[in-house]
């Protein structure tokens, strides 16, 4: 059997959570926090970062510090994962749905500027499979109607915009290491702070509304109860394992990059008869290789495609279902019966394939050569 995701374990796991366990310390925002921490902020030059028990809890914590209230209006595109609505939803927004791009998944950058209205206070800039959107499109828009930027880059790490890290470039950056992600601690995510004035406020919801760690770090006296906030912190048990996984970083990223690249050059042929489409890369954008999907023709295509592989145990998925046509949005009062024609047609039409670091190249040759065969017949 080939699974769809296999989570890579690089061997010193195990080493570094005895570690965490010895010090006497397993609540967050201890040793093994600070290491990850200091690796984003000195590898990325991230103005501040704050491990999460998930990009959810992110993004949950992004919401707040955009001091959302009910009846603002924040954009979002429909073919996104439900955790980029939910943050926001929590907090009393309305969302409202933006279209996909034609030749890839994450949202149509000049659809944006005609979705604001009065009420418009933030909008979510998703880069899909880690490839980046055009954020000199979307800094633009902000920056001229005075809107908040939070990217969601939770299938982000290490990738680039222009040279520049994604969720280094918005406001905020929420990422997750979640275990189908290129690193990964089972569930765990990162809030990234790009703007000074969100500095202080960050961190104090981080720690349950407290100004616990300022307490910690001996700039204050005493800590009390000073704003709303949760408990986002992992335990020092998941940042140990994440440090494992930041150690083999480098190795990690060649493997998957290989992968996919072996992908990409079997699939050429099909693409090149227009059989499918592979995955768009733009000029300014670097490819992560956090997955590797096709776009069928059709959903009878990909539902062959996803069959032939199923009958030889090899497991490929489809992704996510619009939003905007979701059960929960359709009976929410803030609901716009609308057509988003490009979101709803990857519904249908993207098939991932697996993609992780102990894939052989033989399994890789088998999983292409069948989807070949099934289109070629």
């Amino acid at each position: 059997m080939i699974p769809f995701n296999k989570p890579y374990l690089t061997g010193k796991e195990l080493e570094y959570i005895t570690a965490a366990a010895q010090s006497g310390k397993l609540s967050g925002n201890g040793m093994f926090t600070q290491k990850c921490h200091d690796f984003f902020e000195q590898r990325y030059c991230f103005r501040k970062c704050l491990l999460t028990t998930s990009c959810t809890d992110a993004l949950e914590m992004a919401a707040i510090l955009c001091n959302i209230k009910p009846g603002d209006e924040v954009i979002i595109p429909s073919y996104t994962f439900v955790s980029t609505a939910n943050a926001f939803v929590l907090r009393g927004a309305k969302i409202i749905f933006a279209d996909s791009r034609i030749d890839h998944p994450g949202v149509d950058e000049r659809k944006i500027e005609e979705l604001i209205s009065p009420r418009t206070k933030v909008i979510v800039a998703v880069h899909y499979a880690g490839v980046a959107c055009d954020m000199d499109i979307i800094i633009d828009i902000a920056e001229r109607h005075k809107l908040l930027v939070v990217e969601d880059a939770a299938q982000g790490i290490e990738s680039y915009y222009k040279g520049r890290p994604l969720g280094s470039i918005g406001n905020f950056g929420c990422f997750s290491f979640h275990e189908t992600k290129n690193i990964q601690c089972g569930e765990g995510g990162m809030l990234i702070i790009n703007d000074e004035r969100f500095l202080k406020r960050a961190e104090i919801i981080w720690e349950k509304g407290t100004n616990r760690a300022e307490f910690f770090r001996g700039e204050v006296n005493k800590y009390g109860w000073v704003d709303i906030g949760s408990s986002f912190l992992p335990s020092e048990i998941s940042a140990a394992f994440l440090c494992a996984q930041l150690d083999h970083l480098d190795d990690i990223q060649t493997r998957r990059k290989h992968i996919w690249q072996q992908y990409s050059n079997s699939f050429m042929s099909l693409a090149d008869n227009g059989l499918v489409k592979l995955p768009f890369i733009p000029d300014y954008a670097t490819n992560n290789a956090h997955m590797f999907y096709l776009i069928c023709r059709s959903l009878e295509e990909r539902t062959t495609i996803m069959d032939k592989l199923r009958e030889q145990e090899i497991w490929s998925v489809f992704h996510y279902l619009s939003l905007h046509r979701g059960q929960f949005y359709i009976k929410s009062p803030g609901y716009i019966n609308k057509t988003l024609p490009r979101s709803e047609s990857y519904e249908d039409t993207l098939v991932r394939l697996p993609l992780f670091y102990e894939l052989t190249n033989e399994a890789v040759s088998m999983i292409t050569g069948i989807i070949i065969k099934s289109l070629s017949a």
